[in-house]
């Protein structure tokens, strides 16, 4: 009993009470899991689309680099929460769509947002992979046409390992960037975390509590997403730093 009461004690300090955010712990994990989720597979769906068109926008593609420009600047250019609503709100007004195979997916939220996201982060990519691909050196290409590459392998071997390493810092940025941005998906219904902040705050008629304790979690996703891309960068990096005499 003494042991409840001071950790009571404990978390109602101030003006915050945190046993509310204690006693909603499974909302919060629910909200963490589908945050992660819906930000990690936009990002991997949104990488294997990108690298086709950043090689396309790379070789100044007579046929696709034009599309391509257009596709990443409506999607650099517009916020993401237009883009969101335009997919969840804006799709559902037409009979063709409502009466297509893709309906059952684009009626639920989850997948509108997972389709919005995706599409924004591959624009993103897109254009830092494109970067990346270009700041090739030229000895490089051509110590691989020397030696027998196919254009094929030699993208496969030569120029997009290296132009994936050269983009790693911005990469970084790119997935912090969609971890902030899915606080969109709260707005269309999904529980994610600052959606169950809202719902705290909601519940119990609060106003810092839900908010403050979503804030706290973003900060330990960002944290862990930094010293994981300062790890890749120290190892894949390697090789540049200077070596003792």
């Amino acid at each position: 009993m003494e042991e409840a009461n001071s950790l009571s004690a404990f978390l109602d300090w101030g003006f915050l009470d945190w046993t509310l955010v204690f006693d909603n712990w499974p909302l919060y994990v629910e909200g963490v899991w589908n945050t992660i989720n819906l930000t990690a597979l936009c990002l991997v769906l949104g990488w294997i689309l990108s690298i086709p068109l950043a090689f396309a926008r790379a070789n100044r593609h007579p046929i696709f680099n034009g599309p391509i420009w257009c596709f990443t600047y409506f999607f650099r250019g517009t916020p993401l929460l237009v883009q969101t609503y335009l997919i969840y709100y804006g799709l559902g007004q037409f009979d063709f769509v409502r009466d297509g195979l893709l309906w059952p997916l684009l009626k639920d939220a989850w997948w509108c947002a997972l389709i919005a996201f995706t599409l924004n982060s591959c624009a993103y990519q897109t254009e830092i992979l494109r970067g990346a691909i270009e700041a090739t050196p030229f000895g490089e290409v051509e110590a691989a046409k020397a030696c027998g590459m196919s254009p094929t392998k030699m993208k496969r071997r030569i120029i997009l390992p290296g132009a994936l390493r050269r983009a790693l810092p911005m990469y970084s940025n790119e997935v912090i960037f969609m971890l902030h941005g899915s606080v969109i998906a709260s707005t269309i219904t999904i529980i994610d975390i600052l959606g169950a902040g809202r719902v705290v705050n909601a519940k119990y008629y609060v106003a810092y509590e839900g908010f403050i304790s979503a804030a706290v979690l973003y900060m330990i996703l960002v944290f862990v997403i930094s010293r994981v891309f300062k790890r890749l960068e120290q190892r894949l990096h390697a090789h540049l730093r200077p070596r003792e005499a």
